[in-house]
């Protein structure tokens, strides 16, 4: 006798799908069956004839409604390697792996914030690339995009007018502060800015002041901005008969630990002195802010 070889063997892969206080002709069941004839349905026991259901996608139709006394269970066998697809919405987060999506296994526009659970985190090491000419719109609070202007300080004189020094560099004494996001300015003994941990970069830097002399003749005027206790560069030169007001700009790379200070120089005949105002903002000013790079 010739030899017929080894008998295939098959495994099953087995669905169950169980009913019961259902009024209804139609159930969804978690799985798409291949065809009718892979399904055991039975009704309070009772195995049902096929011509008794009919199968389309995940959607099982009873040929007559059930009661609510009614038991429906549903067994599908399938031999392993037929190809099972599972059914609509039936996929959760516990049936994909950590890191197992990526842009290959993702068609171009086929998320949708219908499809997303709050909110994509993206971890420290990865990015997010959007394409040049796409558009982000924003239906909610935007946080943490791009930076912000910070560190930052505004201050200005109160109190009294600050006596000068005629023909020498004066610190200008800025002793109320209105804004200091970092603590990093000090309006009490060096009247200055210092750059904390970790903001290091391009600083907006300005500087005003208002200053007056007690006799009629002219008042000379420079102004300053002093980084690490030297000259930066920037001043403005005013004459006036009792009062002058100046203001300075300046752009300064700064690194951590630095510091800037405002500085005047003035010339006259009489007491000269950086005039107060009543509350800060005021007519004088000593501001700076980082620049989002």
């Amino acid at each position: 006798m010739p030899y017929i070889g080894a008998k295939e063997l098959k495994a099953s892969d087995i669905r169950r799908f169980d009913v019961t206080s259902s009024t209804s002709a139609m159930h969804t069941l978690t799985w798409t069956p291949p065809t009718e004839q892979s399904l055991i349905v039975t009704i309070n026991g009772i195995k049902q004839h096929e011509d008794a259901y009919s199968v389309s996608g995940t959607t099982l139709t009873l040929s007559s409604p059930l009661v609510a006394s009614d038991k429906l269970e549903v067994i599908g066998i399938n031999d392993i390697g037929t190809t099972i697809t599972p059914a609509q919405n039936s996929v959760d987060t516990d049936k994909i792996a950590n890191n197992a999506v990526t842009t290959v296994k993702i068609a171009d526009d086929q998320i949708t914030s219908a499809k997303l659970a709050n909110a994509i985190n993206i971890t420290s090491g990865n990015s997010l690339t959007i394409d040049s000419g796409a558009t982000i719109t924003n239906n909610g609070t935007a946080s943490g995009f791009g930076g912000t202007n910070t560190p930052a300080f505004f201050a200005g004189r109160t109190g009294s007018d600050q006596t000068l020094t005629s023909s020498a560099y004066t610190k200008l004494q800025f002793n109320e502060e209105a804004i200091d996001t970092h603590s990093a300015y000090d309006n009490s003994t060096n009247y200055r800015f210092t750059v904390p941990s970790g903001q290091a970069g391009k600083y907006y830097v300005s500087v005003g002041a208002t200053f007056g002399i007690s006799t009629s003749s002219s008042l000379n005027a420079w102004l300053y901005i002093f980084k690490n206790g030297s000259n930066s560069g920037s001043q403005v030169q005013y004459l006036s008969a009792t009062r002058v007001s100046a203001t300075k700009n300046a752009i300064l790379d700064l690194s951590v630990g630095d510091y800037i200070e405002a500085y005047a120089w003035v010339s006259g005949s009489g007491t000269l002195t950086f005039v107060h105002q009543a509350a800060v903002p005021g007519m004088g000013h000593f501001t700076a802010f980082k620049l989002v790079e």
